[in-house]
C-alpha cells in the first residue's frame, strides 16, 4: 500500500503541554436530545467511507490516523468531554513497545490509532471475528492485525508470540488489551500477562494505559454498540516504559497497580 510507503508524523491532536482536553464545543440541540443516534450516524459514515477506501487498496497509515480522530471528534460533538495524558512516554521512546491496556468498550480500539499511530507506526491484537465483521472487517484487514480466537488459547499464544514478536522486529507497536472481555469494571485477575510475555520475548518495554471510556457502553443485544452517556468523560493515560526483567512478574504487578491507581483516582473525581 502506497501510503504505508511513508511515515506518517503529523500529530493530529493538540496537546497543551503534553494533556489534550477537549476543547468547548457547540452542541446541536439534535444532539443534546439524541447523542446516541448523532454519534451512530457519523461513526457509521465514517466507518462506511474508511471501508470504501480500504477496499481500493488506499487505506493506510495516515487514513487510519485521520479517520480514528474523526470517532474522537464525533463523540466530542456530541458533548462528551475527552482527556489525554502521558503521549510524552510515547514520543521519547526509540524502540517499538508492547502498549497494554484495560479494556472497557469499542472507543479504545477506534481512538487510540489517531493518539499512537502519527508517534509510532501500531497495531493491535483483535479477536478473529473482527477480521470477517461486516463492513468494518476491510479496514482491520489493512492494519495487519495479530488475530485471535478467544476459544484455543494454545493456538492463542502461539499467533500472539509468533506474530507480534514479527512485528515488533519490524519496527511496529503492538496494542494488548489481556482482559478477557470488555467490562466498565477491573479486575486484576481477570488481566492476563500475555503483553509482558511479548514484550519479554521480543526485547521490548511495556507503556501501560489506564482507560476510562465507557461513556461508549457495551451494548445490551450488540456488545459493540451501546448507549453513548454525555454524562462521562472520556480518559486516556500512558505510563512510563517499564523494562521486563525476569519473568516479568514484578513489572506484571506494577502495571497492574498503575491501572488501578488511575482509575480509582478518576473514579473519585467522578464522584466528588
Amino acid at each position: 500500500m502506497h501510503d504505508d510507503l511513508v511515515e506518517s508524523s503529523t500529530e493530529l491532536i493538540e496537546y497543551q503541554n503534553g494533556v489534550y482536553r477537549t476543547a468547548p464545543v457547540k452542541v446541536s440541540m439534535f444532539s443534546r436530545m439524541f447523542p446516541t443516534i448523532n454519534f451512530y450516524r457519523k461513526f457509521g459514515w465514517n466507518v462506511y467511507s474508511s471501508s470504501v477506501l480500504a477496499r481500493r487498496g488506499k487505506y493506510g497509515r495516515s487514513q487510519w490516523s485521520r479517520t480514528s480522530h474523526e470517532v474522537l471528534r464525533a463523540i466530542e460533538s456530541v458533548g462528551v468531554h475527552a482527556e489525554i495524558h502521558g503521549i510524552q512516554y510515547v514520543r521519547r521512546l526509540k524502540t517499538p513497545c508492547v502498549f497494554v491496556g484495560n479494556h472497557m468498550s469499542m472507543l479504545e480500539t477506534m481512538v487510540l490509532p489517531a493518539i499512537i499511530q502519527p508517534v509510532r507506526d501500531v497495531t493491535f491484537v483483535v479477536k478473529q471475528s473482527l477480521l470477517d465483521y461486516p463492513v468494518f472487517r476491510h479496514i482491520v484487514r489493512t492494519r495487519n492485525p495479530i488475530a485471535v480466537t478467544r476459544t484455543n488459547p494454545r493456538e492463542d499464544l502461539k499467533s500472539m508470540m509468533n506474530g507480534g514478536t514479527e512485528r515488533l522486529n519490524n519496527g511496529i507497536s503492538i496494542v494488548v488489551f489481556p482482559q478477557t472481555t470488555r467490562s466498565s469494571t477491573f479486575d486484576p485477575s481477570q488481566f492476563n500477562s500475555i503483553g509482558i510475555k511479548l514484550a519479554l520475548r521480543a526485547k521490548v518495554p511495556v507503556i501501560p494505559i489506564a482507560l476510562q471510556t465507557d461513556a461508549w457502553g457495551n451494548g445490551k443485544w450488540f456488545k459493540d454498540f451501546g448507549r453513548i452517556d454525555t454524562g462521562k468523560t472520556v480518559r486516556f493515560e500512558f505510563g512510563e516504559p517499564v523494562l521486563i526483567q525476569g519473568r516479568g512478574e514484578q513489572q506484571h504487578d506494577q502495571i497492574i497497580e498503575f491501572i488501578q491507581q488511575k482509575l480509582n483516582q478518576w473514579n473519585a473525581e467522578e464522584s466528588s
